[in-house]
């Protein structure tokens, strides 16, 4: 599913690394996010909408 995650990372000044820690994860999972190549369970994308302070809807294209 598309998403909008590096675009939100970069305007909040993060690397992937940063980000990874922040959310308790690892970068190779903010990367596979970032590249459509994993989709985050549900608990992961709203807790990700929640640091970035935007719906998760916003966050990740759920349509596609």
């Amino acid at each position: 599913m598309k998403n909008l995650v590096k675009v939100e990372r970069a305007r909040h000044n993060l690397t992937q690394e940063g980000l990874a820690k922040e959310l308790n994860v690892s970068r190779q999972t903010i990367h596979a996010i970032e590249k459509n190549k994993f989709n985050p369970s549900v608990t992961l994308a709203i807790k990700m909408a929640r640091f970035f302070k935007v719906t998760v809807e916003y966050l990740f294209d759920i349509e596609e």
